[in-house]
């Protein structure tokens, strides 16, 4: 039933008026090539293994994330692209330094971490009583007595989808409980990890303090030893010793891109993923694989390029956005820095490195019918049709879509994303090569197709 629900979707995009466009057919095939050559074999891999053992983690604003950007620019160069930048933007750069907890009067030694942009404990450390709540609603909702001068720890029940959704629906629980719970005197704030493993590995991730609001000590646990807090606190006063050693410094981070130039000038199609990682792992799913899949698609254009001498009709660019972990501040300046220019349609890769399973866009309508053209060759990939054209895209090109650009989602599969994601387990052990190599061939096909288009796609 979803697949005649899907063929009738794309049935009905086709039905759409469209621009005449010369040559429709072999856009289509060639897209199908381009596909198929990608699926048998491309740069991924190579790219991700080189990236993951040279460079490693690429913590915003540190030498790694230079590193990190040394390493994209000769990549991209090596791959043929061309007018290869980087465009930097200052930051307040964060490093973690220690975290131990243990609960008074028990052997009990917290596995945690300290959440990015976290503040310090005083350098003995603190000892308070913990108040703990089941939800960032009850923690909301507490009178001042049960927050003021005590360790809060806030639970919640993160569950495993494949799209992810249970991140979104949680992911309040580490932004904004620290910010809060500085607002309302605590003198540190834990959470569960926003994670779906019961490894003893706890999940990093960022929190906001707003201006104004001094950060404190903001730390998440491992699932089994937020498990055992919660118990704890549910069978009487629990008190703790905390330990937390971040430190801030004023940094830079910058935004990489590189070119193939289209035949007509003043039209964009973007396509990338965020170069910087968090520093427990390796910055594998989180983001290196995206980094590769969009490097390796721009590359398989690329050859087809020179071996046919055809380009696209659009530029495609390849952009590997700095700083997304610490608030998008790399996409939000790159929107601002090209706010004059045409983008027509941007896309990041952004969800770990399993299959492409669906698709989505945010278009003019003018631009549905291209949409109904990637179904068609995307089907073979096992990848059901656009179901809505409301997509937000991954979060780095959020801030371009708030101007207008068009965007294409194309949604992998996360049921396993949340075991590793912003966790020392994220190595690339993790990758499964064959479902690399079908991001690539989708990703290499559906800019083909949105590069070599002249429809407007543009929603602003």
């Amino acid at each position: 039933m979803r697949r005649i629900t899907t063929l009738a979707t794309a049935a009905c995009l086709l039905a759409l008026p469209a621009m005449a466009q010369p040559a429709a057919n072999d856009r289509l095939a060639t897209a199908a090539q381009l596909r198929d050559g990608a699926l048998a074999g491309n740069k991924a891999w190579g790219l991700l293994t080189n990236l993951t053992d040279t460079v490693g983690q690429r913590l915003a604003g540190s030498e790694a994330e230079a590193r990190g950007r040394a390493w994209a620019k000769a990549e991209l160069q090596k791959l043929g692209l061309v007018n290869i930048r980087e465009e930097a933007f200052p930051l307040t750069a964060w490093e973690r330094g220690q975290a131990s907890a243990t609960l008074v009067g028990s052997n009990h030694q917290l596995a945690l971490t300290a959440l990015g942009t976290s503040g310090a404990t005083p350098a003995g450390g603190i000892t308070a009583p913990v108040t703990c709540f089941a939800s960032l609603a009850a923690f909301r909702a507490a009178p001042e007595n049960q927050v003021k001068g005590r360790i809060v720890f806030i639970d919640h029940r993160m569950t495993v989808t494949q799209d992810g959704s249970s991140y979104g629906v949680n992911g309040a629980v580490r932004r904004a409980a620290p910010a809060l719970g500085a607002q309302r005197g605590a003198v540190a704030v834990l959470i569960r990890s926003l994670g779906t493993d019961y490894h003893r590995n706890p999940h990093t991730g960022g929190t906001v303090f707003p201006a104004g609001v001094s950060p404190i000590p903001a730390l998440a646990l491992a699932l089994p030893d937020a498990e055992l807090l919660a118990r704890r606190c549910a069978a009487g006063q629990v008190a703790m010793q905390l330990l937390a050693t971040p430190i801030s410094r004023p940094g830079q981070s910058a935004n990489v891109s590189a070119e193939i130039p289209g035949s007509v000038p003043g039209e964009v199609v973007v396509l990338g993923g965020h170069l910087d990682s968090w520093d427990q792992g390796q910055g594998v799913f989180d983001d290196g694989a995206g980094v590769v899949i969009t490097m390796a698609a721009a590359a398989a254009i690329k050859d087809h390029v020179t071996r046919t001498g055809l380009a696209p009709r659009r530029t495609i660019r390849v952009v590997l956005w700095g700083a997304e972990e610490f608030g998008l501040i790399g996409s939000r300046a790159y929107a601002v820095a090209h706010s004059q220019e045409n983008i027509v349609l941007a896309g990041e890769s952004d969800a770990g490195a399993d299959r492409i399973f669906t698709f989505d866009s945010k278009v003019a309508e003018t631009g549905l019918p291209l949409f109904a053209e990637m179904a068609e060759v995307l089907a073979p990939l096992g990848i059901d049709a656009a179901r809505t054209n409301k997509a937000g895209g991954g979060p780095d090109v959020g801030p371009l879509a708030a101007v207008g650009a068009g965007i294409i989602d194309l949604g992998q599969d996360m049921t396993r994303y949340f075991n590793v994601h912003h966790t020392p387990d994220d190595t690339l052990d993790k990758v499964d090569r064959k479902q690399l190599d079908q991001n690539v061939a989708a990703w290499t096909a559906a800019i083909w197709l949105a590069a070599t288009d002249d429809r407007p796609l543009r929603t602003k």
